[in-house]
């Protein structure tokens, strides 16, 4: 990741102040702060303040804004998006949210990043987002087993609703809200998380089948079972059985995530050059294709060690992109060791079935992450409810992260004050 000018002011900043301890191994410490779960908390400047001020202490480097939530609700005026002003019968007051985060960030020599949930727009316990209105013919049709084809917003039980990522109306809507950040805020990166499709059920709607039959320059004979078929097995459920374009179909949406975090990546660099793209995903790069998602470095060849992979479905991997990025290895073993004694299994959030590797634990997913990456600087990310039993535990995947990946984030802040362990998290962050 290139240095930019307004890094090493930052440093700068640090060491003047005599207090630029939290640089001194040049790991980013970072604070993930959730749109949603700290809605009230974050709605007074004094609150932020005390907020940010309290991370820089205890030795975090960069925080990490959610402006755009899982509803595609944003927390700014904006032109295109729906603003988020209340939250549980909250009404936030009228001040400047994103500005104020800013400019307390900087004045302590810290680097801040606005997250936007790029795919997302409604959320399904609440029933809030312009999916269920504005957006509705861009939602997600969804290939449910035993079910069908079915609308995103008919499927009970779904937190987050996704948008069908491969549509140009979509990336346009998203980009222009990229956009729209870039011009107005002096932010040091913009953070995308859901930049993928909801799972490997999704999108089968008649305008990926046109986009795709494009893209193999052939028809699509039985729709969606040339692409695979949902079989019932002999234990209850149903089985994934490929169809001839099954793999062409994984390469494609690949190339979909890809060329959209290019236009991204181009979108960010033509207004501000030194802003960083930032993405956050899963560290589950084995199964993380069923989201359409290469993270890794386009010279890995996952054709080589997966048979779901073709030849060409490297060319769509884009850390070459990405100026920061960070992983989410949310497991409660933290060491090879822990998980080898542990049954071995796990289901991930995106997972459509249940997982087995070495990856599958905090030390394991930053080692994996280290060869697929080809060197690239990255940041182990953890989520501390995976922990809420054992702080020492806890402490334990800080320790790792810093160790195996080039910096540690966490999330959320949200947790961290629930539970009150500021003392354990600046022990670990500073390996005390």
């Amino acid at each position: 990741m290139k240095t930019t000018m307004k890094t090493i002011c930052l440093l700068l900043l640090l060491f003047i102040t005599g207090i630029n301890s939290t640089f001194a191994d040049n790991q980013p410490k970072i604070m993930w702060l959730d749109c949603s779960a700290n809605f009230e908390r974050f709605s007074y400047p004094d609150s932020i303040q005390f907020y940010v001020e309290k991370c820089h202490k205890i030795g975090i480097t960069h925080l990490v804004l959610d402006i755009k939530d899982n509803s595609g609700e944003v927390v700014y005026p904006s032109k295109y998006a729906i603003q988020k002003k209340n939250w549980k019968n909250f009404e936030r007051p009228d001040f400047d949210f994103i500005n104020t985060f800013i400019k307390v960030a900087h004045a302590n020599g810290m680097v801040i990043l606005a997250n936007m949930n790029v795919f997302s727009d409604g959320h399904g316990y609440f029933n809030r987002g312009a999916i269920y209105d504005k957006h509705k013919k861009w939602q997600s049709i969804n290939y449910v087993p035993g079910k069908g084809l079915i609308p995103v917003n008919e499927i009970k039980g779904r937190v987050s609703k996704f948008l069908n990522p491969a549509l140009k109306s979509v990336q346009k809507y998203e980009i222009n809200l990229i956009q729209e950040v870039v011009k107005n805020y002096d932010i040091d990166g913009i953070m995308l998380d859901r930049g993928r499709y909801d799972c490997i059920d999704s999108d089968f709607s008649q305008a990926s089948k046109k986009l795709f039959e494009k893209y193999i320059s052939k028809k699509v004979k039985r729709y969606p079972e040339d692409i695979f078929e949902w079989a019932p097995n002999t234990k209850g459920g149903f089985s994934r059985v490929p169809g001839p374009h099954y793999l062409k179909w994984l390469e494609w949406r690949a190339s979909i995530i890809y060329n959209f975090m290019k236009k991204a990546r181009q979108s960010i660099k033509k207004i501000k050059p030194d802003c960083m793209l930032a993405v956050y995903t899963g560290a589950w790069y084995p199964s993380y294709y069923e989201v359409g998602v290469n993270w890794a470095s386009n010279t890995y060849d996952p054709s080589k060690d997966f048979n779901w992979a073709t030849p060409d479905y490297k060319n769509y991997g884009f850390a070459e992109l990405v100026d920061f990025y960070t992983n989410g290895n949310y497991y409660w073993n933290v060491t090879l060791e822990e998980y080898r004694k542990s049954n071995g299994t796990y289901k991930n959030e995106t997972d459509s079935e249940v997982s087995v590797g070495e990856h599958l634990c905090v030390e394991g997913g930053c080692k994996y992450s280290r060869k697929l990456l080809n060197g690239r600087p990255f940041y182990g990310g953890l989520y501390v409810e995976d922990y809420k039993k054992d702080p020492k535990q806890f402490q334990k995947a800080v320790r790792m992260c810093l160790k195996e990946s080039d910096g540690v984030m966490i999330f959320d802040i949200v947790h961290i004050i629930n539970r009150n362990w500021w003392s354990y998290l600046e022990e670990a962050l500073n390996n005390k």
